[in-house]
């Protein structure tokens, strides 16, 4: 497996300090965050996820807990839209140049609007996907939501 993904190459630009993880991804996973979490050995809340979602029509991320589900009129609300809905697999996969299980909010094909659900603020570090499935980056919350040019709002379904 590759360590040098479209994801570390931006944050290594950015010069954004991380560290890499792997793990036997399970493609079978009824939640590939929480596969990952288990493999791991990290607590749910730390394994963010990355949904691809529209808002109005137009592609964001959203950034969330691998425990969670986003609210979707809260999604939008963060970014300042109206209504959103998931995007569904193929376009995620064609938008972003990831596999669905590998898509990280770095180094995507196109620079879309990200908002990470704020909860992930209150941990020393996360754990993101490095851009394939089975790898994933453990970074400083503020520092992603700085490499991103991200907004922080509560976007988690209650």
């Amino acid at each position: 497996m590759s360590k040098s993904t479209r994801a570390t190459q931006t944050l290594d630009k950015l010069g954004v300090a991380y560290t890499l993880h792997s793990y036997d991804y399970d493609p079978d996973a009824e939640s590939i965050g929480l596969a990952a979490a288990a493999a791991l050995g990290v607590p749910p809340r730390r394994m963010l996820k990355s949904l691809m979602a529209e808002l109005d029509g137009k592609p964001v991320c959203a950034v969330i807990a691998s425990d969670r589900e986003v609210s979707m009129k809260k999604l939008a609300t963060a970014l300042g839209g109206k209504s959103a809905r998931m995007m569904k697999p193929a376009d995620a996969e064609r938008l972003t140049g990831y596999h669905v299980g590998g898509i990280s909010p770095f180094g995507q094909k196109k620079r879309v609007p990200v908002a990470i659900d704020e909860a992930a603020l209150s941990e020393a570090t996360v754990y993101l996907n490095g851009g394939q499935r089975g790898l994933q980056i453990e970074i400083d919350p503020r520092a992603a939501v700085t490499a991103l040019g991200a907004v922080t709002k509560p976007i988690a379904a209650d």
